[in-house]
């Protein structure tokens, strides 16, 4: 196993991986709307989402590999009311010929409105 970390992304907010690559699998851990620097995404929705989905991108990359490559995503959101407008925005990020299978819960989310992580696939 090799941890990934990268500055390009916000830092972990916690004393876990922003991923892992194992064999043939990355598991990106729960990327949420912060900045690189650590500062929290306020405002709408669709700007924490971008900034979540960017976070989890950047963190794929720094592993080796990108979104396409997901297999299974799961998205975490605080206001079920949300769920269309992440739908289309999440469309944005994951264009792989082969689209993820994906599991979306409403949460108890405290100070953000979204979270997001994934289990990339590198093998061939």
């Amino acid at each position: 196993m090799r941890a990934i970390s990268t500055d390009t992304a916000a830092p972990s907010g916690g004393p876990f991986s922003q991923a892992v690559v194992a064999g043939d699998f990355v598991y990106l851990a729960g990327a949420v709307p912060r900045l690189p620097d650590g500062t929290w995404v306020r405002g709408a929705f669709a700007e924490q989402a971008h900034a979540a989905f960017t976070n989890l991108a950047r963190v794929a990359e720094a592993a080796g590999s990108d979104l396409d490559h997901a297999v299974r995503v799961g998205v975490y959101l605080r206001e079920w009311n949300d769920f269309a407008e992440m739908n289309t925005i999440f469309a944005e990020y994951f264009k792989g010929a082969v689209p993820p299978v994906r599991t979306t819960l409403p949460v108890a989310l405290t100070g953000f409105d979204i979270e997001v992580d994934a289990i990339l696939y590198t093998g061939s």
